[in-house]
């Protein structure tokens, strides 16, 4: 006899909107101009959506000097780049699709528009992420200053500024650990401007709510997603941070720890924004194999967000 096991789905999961315009904007790019269509970074943080799109005719490159056919079209990640990219293109005289998602051009334009009315501005984000890279390189160097943690934060004082001083932040951010920092900012800059509607994306938010519900219930919590996943990474910190100690990425070459499953009586399963729902449906039919499973999926919002495609793909 097969042992229960209860399974907390965690909903919404997966794909956000702005991942899912990204993937179609690499097919849809691939059908109107053949193959290949080149792709600079990751398309979407995820090892097999990148795989899948290779097959279809996709070549990723880090850099536009890395391609080698000027004829081709390139296309710009969702997490979008800094401005030096489209001008580099220009000058190459290379066409683009940007498939940058819009929550984070909306972030590219605030940076903008406080640049042009004089304020000094803090990114909260973390260094390196493709994300920070793009939303920094809008401005001249050195006008945005990154803070990643509280810490960062209470380095901070009016020595470090010239003028007022305003916030942006990434968008695959913790709510939670965000919050701490901008309330830290709030304590040192009782002025500071914030975002008119914040930053972090409804998915992120949506995806980690599910979660904190969910993880409390649970001996063990799973979250598929690759490791240079921002919002994946994120997904595991907040179920771990809301009671579930044994919580994990289940990232392309991760294994299931079945020695650790036996022993539990129930399991939570989220997926990041950027994997596929097919990687959900696999670890199921995996558990599946040695135990009689019971499925409650959690539902904290429905999804309604659909992106419209670049017009040169209409």
């Amino acid at each position: 006899m097969k042992k229960n096991l209860k399974i907390y789905l965690a909903s919404p999961r997966g794909f956000c909107a702005g991942v899912k315009r990204a993937i179609e904007i690499v097919e849809k790019s691939i059908t109107k101009y053949g193959k290949p269509v080149y792709v600079r970074h990751e398309i979407v943080h995820n090892k097999q959506v990148v795989e899948e799109l290779k097959k279809k005719g996709a070549v990723f490159v880090e850099e536009l000097s890395d391609i080698k056919d000027s004829t081709r079209p390139v296309i710009f990640s969702a997490h979008g780049v800094p401005k030096s990219v489209p001008e580099e293109a220009q000058q190459k005289k290379l066409s683009f699709v940007d498939a940058t998602c819009p929550l984070v051009s909306k972030v590219h334009r605030e940076s903008e528009q406080l640049f042009k009315k004089g304020y000094d501005i803090i990114l909260i984000g973390h260094n390196n992420h493709p994300e920070v890279i793009g939303t920094m390189g809008q401005l001249p160097k050195g006008s945005i200053k990154l803070v990643e943690t509280v810490n960062d934060a209470s380095l901070l004082d009016n020595k470090n500024f010239s003028k007022p001083v305003a916030y942006i932040t990434q968008t695959t951010l913790s709510v939670d650990d965000t919050a701490e920092i901008i309330s830290k900012l709030k304590e040192k800059f009782p002025n500071i401007k914030q975002p008119i509607k914040e930053d972090i994306c409804y998915a992120t938010t949506n995806r980690q709510l599910a979660v904190k519900k969910i993880a409390p219930k649970c001996d063990m919590f799973f979250v598929i997603g690759s490791r240079n996943s921002s919002n994946s990474v994120r997904l595991v910190e907040v179920a771990k941070k809301a009671g579930c100690e044994n919580s994990m990425l289940m990232h392309f070459e991760k294994e299931i720890p079945t020695e650790k499953l036996k022993n539990s009586e129930v399991i939570g399963i989220s997926s990041g924004a950027s994997a596929p729902e097919q990687l959900v449906q696999n670890l199921l039919n995996e558990v599946k194999k040695d135990r009689e499973i019971t499925i409650e999926e959690v539902i904290v919002a429905e999804e309604k967000v659909v992106f419209k495609l670049p017009k040169e793909l209409n």
